[in-house]
């Protein structure tokens, strides 16, 4: 196969690395299997225009390297493309590569390309635009505003940040009040925080999906509003305890559409970890197979 290969020298664990040693040892690995692979190491801002041209181009594959905002971006950009998106692991938490079994180190990433297979899985749309995890409105979208206003140059740094982030967003949550069309059928909350994934979280880990082609989307509305409540929702929460956490409603749907019934926009939403304004309505719908995707060969 034809790789067109772009990193993000700006994006996540990136910026810590030699690229052109990296870029190297992953030129080699490919070729070795056969393959052919042309790099391209761009400043974040370049990201979209070197998608673009890869696009254009007559690779089979594009693999991205960075953090979660540039995995999303190539992931709307490659939406019902018949090329394929390799994922190289360089965020913070890496969510989708790890639904995907990815290796999370990069040169055993790579390894995994080497031989790997072709899937089509599922994508999510707000109103339109493409996310690959989640989009939320209250806490997580506050707890992002928070950190945001916080200094930080690493990986390390910024889960520092998340953390006392975190900490604020807990003391001070924030209390919305929203419509919501589940598959057709109308309920109303009064919630600390909603969160709409793509597809449904797995049990007993992180917060990603296990299977990635489910079909469906996962809704998660925060029922905890008393702080000893809210501590139980994150325990639980960072224990990966969804379905025996009591302090969540969770539902499945095909389509959601999400209307504010309170004056809370000036909150935004996040949609991949990257704030992003907020609408009164929301519509959000699953879009099954919509991307090829190259992961490791399955046993």
């Amino acid at each position: 196969m034809r790789f067109q290969v772009i990193l993000n020298r700006d994006g996540g664990t990136l910026r810590t690395l030699d690229l052109d040693q990296f870029s190297t040892r992953m030129r080699q690995t490919l070729e070795d299997a056969g393959h052919t692979v042309k790099v391209d190491i761009v400043p974040g801002s370049e990201i979209e225009a070197t998608l673009d041209t890869a696009l254009r181009s007559r690779c089979d594959v594009i693999m991205v390297g960075g953090g979660d905002g540039t995995v999303s971006s190539a992931a709307g950009k490659l939406n019902g493309s018949k090329k394929v998106l390799a994922i190289l692991p360089a965020g913070t938490m890496n969510l989708f590569a790890r639904s995907l079994a990815i290796p999370l180190q990069l040169d055993q990433a790579v390894a995994s390309f080497a031989d790997g297979e072709v899937r089509a899985v599922d994508l999510a749309s707000a109103n339109g635009r493409i996310f690959i995890h989640q989009f939320s409105i209250g806490m997580h979208a506050k707890l992002i505003k928070l950190r945001e206003k916080r200094e930080f140059a690493s990986r390390l740094g910024k889960i520092r940040a998340s953390v006392q982030a975190g900490f604020g967003t807990f003391f001070r949550p924030p209390r919305i009040r929203v419509a919501m069309t589940i598959d057709g059928k109308e309920m109303t909350f009064s919630t600390a925080g909603i969160g709409v994934t793509n597809n449904l979280f797995g049990e007993g880990h992180l917060p990603y999906a296990d299977t990635p082609d489910g079909g469906v989307l996962g809704v998660y509305v925060t029922r905890a509003r008393r702080k000893r409540d809210l501590a139980r929702f994150f325990f639980n929460m960072a224990l990966g305890r969804w379905r025996a956490n009591d302090q969540v409603d969770i539902f499945s749907a095909k389509t959601v559409t999400v209307k504010l019934a309170s004056h809370h926009k000036r909150l935004g939403c996040a949609m991949d970890g990257e704030l992003c304004k907020l609408s009164e309505v929301t519509e959000l719908e699953i879009l099954p197979g919509a991307l090829k995707v190259l992961a490791p060969r399955q046993s």
